[in-house]
């Protein structure tokens, strides 16, 4: 039978298959051997990092053991670093990748970095697809068509803030969302709050570390409720399967702007019933999701990356609200009649650690979450573990047999990456 081999970059940049090493993983810092039902090809639209000043580790099957690459086996006098994958959209890493960190290491972009090999004459990584949505994949995006689309928009309604936004989005940040909005289908972005009442260690719109680099701007304005109209309801009313959404990555909190979001909401449905309006949100103000929901939000997605309160704390840093407040929106958006997703920010060994997937089933107990969407957390895992005070406590299930657990105790909870378009 073929293994899956350990991979690893010479210090040019070039990426080589270990002879013999195989592949290894790693779960909440603690290196695991991958056996073929943990790997999938690396998925189109992936790509693969270098982890800079990390010994690539691989499995010695003879011996056993664990071993840390320190030089390229083609040459000794070249040093190596460890590779890791960034998995397109709509996959869920199993494990990430296994390395030894050197002394002085910088800390590693706001991207996930999931355990990459090679096998068969393929990039192997591990994942599973959670959705079979096709919104983000690679090959449903011709960017000659999406560049005339975009300009000929941006030119058309030079006037709308808000969309001029959305250009810089999708043809500078490459972000699927908004690319979406211009070829007029699917899922599109209503950014619309620059403030933020968390101070996410993760955050990919404002770092205050000087060590690592948010990875896009954030959103300078409040869009009128005119401004949102116009883009959601030409949206909702001729795109496939439509749905709009505020809170992107490129903002803050939209809760913030309340009394905005109620008001572009009433004005998107004087215009059009078609379609979902969704509502991405730290969930801190239940009194506000409240408010949205009679004004006709349809759906909220509320992030976390533990249903346990103390990690929830330590990585939101929130300011103002607790994470009592976040369980009342669920409730509050649920006893409304809304649908209710939770964004769950996953990462190996601390996700399906026995006692929090225990803390997420009496979650979906308490609030009744209809679906867990499963991203990736984009964060140096070290980094984030060592942030959150993270304490090993318990069995350690694997992410699979997490799913499979929530879905025997829930089988009403469905898995997946996007948010559902609720009346296509």
């Amino acid at each position: 039978m073929t293994i899956a081999r350990l991979v690893y970059s010479d210090d040019s940049g070039q990426i080589y298959d270990h002879p013999y090493l195989e592949m290894a993983g790693s779960s909440g810092g603690s290196w695991q051997s991958i056996d073929d039902t943990f790997l999938i090809p690396l998925p189109p639209g992936s790509d693969l990092f270098l982890l800079p000043e990390r010994i690539p580790v691989g499995y010695d099957h003879n011996k056993q053991e664990f071993v840390a690459l320190v030089a390229d086996p083609h040459d000794p006098q070249r040093e190596v670093q460890a590779v890791a994958a960034f998995m397109a959209p709509a996959h869920t890493q199993l494990l990430t990748a296994a390395y030894q960190k050197r002394q002085n290491a910088p800390l590693l972009p706001l991207f996930s970095y999931t355990a990459v090999g090679w096998k068969d004459g393929q990039f192997v990584a591990a994942g599973v697809r959670v959705d079979p949505l096709v919104r983000q994949d690679i090959d449903q995006f011709d960017l000659e068509k999406l560049e005339r689309r975009a300009r000929r928009a941006l030119d058309r309604q030079s006037h709308n803030r808000l969309i001029q936004h959305l250009g810089t989005c999708a043809l500078t940040y490459g972000c699927p969302a908004a690319r979406n909005y211009f070829l007029g289908r699917w899922e599109a972005p209503l950014p619309t709050s620059p403030q933020c009442n968390a101070s996410c260690i993760g955050c990919i719109s404002l770092q205050e570390d000087s060590q690592v680099c948010s990875s896009q701007e954030r959103i300078t304005f409040v869009p009128s409720p005119e401004e949102i109209a116009e883009v959601a309801a030409s949206h909702l009313r001729r795109a496939d399967q439509p749905l709009v959404s505020f809170g992107q990555g490129c903002e803050g909190e939209p809760l913030l702007q309340g009394k905005t979001l109620a008001a572009a909401i009433n004005l998107i449905r004087s215009q059009t019933e078609r379609g979902t309006i969704n509502l991405n949100t730290n969930g801190s103000l239940p009194g506000t999701i409240a408010q949205l929901r009679d004004s006709g939000l349809d759906s909220i997605r509320v992030s976390l990356n533990s249903a346990r309160e103390v990690y929830y704390r330590n990585y939101y840093k929130p300011s103002g609200y607790s994470f009592s407040e976040v369980q009342a929106s669920l409730r509050t958006m649920k006893g409304k009649g809304g649908f209710v997703s939770i964004n769950l920010l996953t990462l190996p060994g601390i996700s399906d650690e026995e006692e929090e997937v225990e803390a997420i089933i009496r979650l979906i107990d308490d609030t009744g979450v209809d679906l867990i969407q499963m991203r990736n957390l984009n964060m140096d895992p070290e980094w984030y573990l060592r942030e959150i005070g993270y304490r090993p406590r318990g069995h350690r299930l694997g992410i699979l047999k997490m799913m499979a657990k929530i879905r025997h105790v829930h089988p009403q909870v469905e898995f997946g990456y996007f948010n559902p378009c609720l009346n296509p």
